[in-house]
C-alpha cells in the first residue's frame, strides 16, 4: 500500500518543484543584486512548494478517476488501491500545509501560494482537456510557483514576467502530451519545438546580459534533453515516443532551473539543484512520471 501512495505523488515529479522556488529566489537575487536568504527560509519555501505541487497531482487523479479507469486503469486509483476519499484527504491537506508554510515567509508568498492552489484546481477540473487553456493554465502552475520562490523579496516582483518562461515551457510539455495514450500530431510537436527555442533563447539572452557564460553549459545540458526525444517523437509519433518526450520534459525542468541559478551567480546552489536530477531520474524509473 505504501508504494501505491509514493505512486500517487510522482515523487520524480516533486522534486522539479524545489528548482522552480530556488530559481525564483536566485532571478529575485540577481535583479536585486543581493545576496540569498537564509537556508532556513530557503527550507520552509521548498517544502512550501513540494506540497502545493503534491496537491496538484494528487487532484489530477482524484478528477481524471472515471477516465482513468478506461485509458490508465492500473493507476491507484482506478485500481482500487487507493480510495478517492483518501485521495482527496491527501490532496487538500498537502495544499493546506502548503499554503500555512508560505504564510511563514511572507503575505507575498501566500498569495501566490493561493493562486497556485487555484490553478491547480482550475486545471484538473475544467481546463485540462481544453486543447488551448489547458496548456496554458498548466504554465501558469509553473510560473507561479516559480514566483513563489521571486516572493522571498517582495520588490523582485516587479520582474514578473520571468514567469513567462516556464509558462511557455510547460505549455509545450503539456501540448506534446496530448499524444500520450493515441499518439501525438506533428503540428502539436513542431509548436512544442518552436516554444523551446524561446525559452532556449531567453535563456542564452540573459547568459550574455549577465556574462555568466559559464553557464551555457547547463543550457546546453538542457537543450539537448529536451529536443532530442522531441525529434524522436516528432519522426515517430507513437505514444511510447511522446511518453518519452514528455517525461524527459519534465525532468528537464531541473536543469532549466539550474541554468537560471547559473545565470544568476549562485554556482553552489546550481550544483546542488542539479544534483536533484539524477534522484529523479531514479525516481521516474520506478514510478510514473505521467
Amino acid at each position: 500500500m505504501g508504494k501505491s501512495w509514493i505512486e500517487l505523488i510522482r515523487p520524480s515529479n516533486v522534486l522539479t518543484a524545489i528548482s522552480d522556488v530556488l530559481a525564483g529566489v536566485a532571478i529575485a537575487c540577481l535583479f536585486l543584486n543581493v545576496t540569498l536568504p537564509q537556508t532556513a527560509t530557503l527550507f520552509v519555501l521548498c517544502l512550501a512548494s513540494m506540497l502545493l505541487y503534491t496537491g496538484g497531482i494528487v487532484f489530477n487523479d482524484v478528477m481524471d478517476a472515471e477516465l482513468d479507469r478506461v485509458e490508465r486503469p492500473e493507476r491507484p486509483i482506478p485500481s482500487g488501491r487507493i480510495s478517492r476519499r483518501s485521495a482527496i484527504i491527501l490532496g487538500t491537506a498537502s495544499f493546506v500545509i502548503g499554503v500555512a508554510l508560505s504564510l511563514l515567509i511572507g503575505l507575498p508568498s501566500f498569495y501566490m501560494a493561493l493562486v497556485i492552489v487555484l490553478l491547480c484546481l482550475v486545471y484538473n477540473g475544467m481546463a485540462k482537456h481544453h486543447f488551448l487553456f489547458g496548456p496554458i493554465i498548466m504554465g501558469l502552475c509553473r510560473g507561479f510557483n516559480l514566483l513563489l520562490g521571486v516572493s522571498v523579496l517582495p520588490t523582485a516582483l516587479d520582474y514578473s514576467y520571468v514567469a513567462l518562461v516556464p509558462v511557455l515551457y510547460i505549455a509545450s510539455v503539456t501540448t506534446i502530451s496530448r499524444g500520450e495514450v493515441y499518439g501525438g500530431n506533428r503540428t502539436a510537436l513542431g509548436i512544442s519545438a518552436l516554444l523551446y527555442a524561446i525559452v532556449i533563447g531567453t535563456l542564452v539572452y540573459y547568459a550574455g546580459f549577465y556574462s555568466n557564460l559559464i553557464a551555457l553549459g547547463a543550457i546546453l545540458a538542457f537543450s539537448l534533453m529536451i529536443f532530442i526525444p522531441l525529434l524522436q517523437a516528432y519522426n515517430q509519433p507513437q505514444p511510447a515516443k511522446i511518453r518519452k518526450a514528455v517525461k524527459l520534459g519534465v525532468l528537464a525542468l531541473i536543469l532549466l532551473n539550474s541554468s537560471w541559478i547559473a545565470i544568476s551567480g549562485f554556482w553552489s546552489l546550481a550544483f546542488l539543484t542539479l544534483c536533484t536530477l539524477p534522484i529523479s531520474i531514479f525516481l521516474a524509473k520506478r514510478f510514473a512520471v505521467t
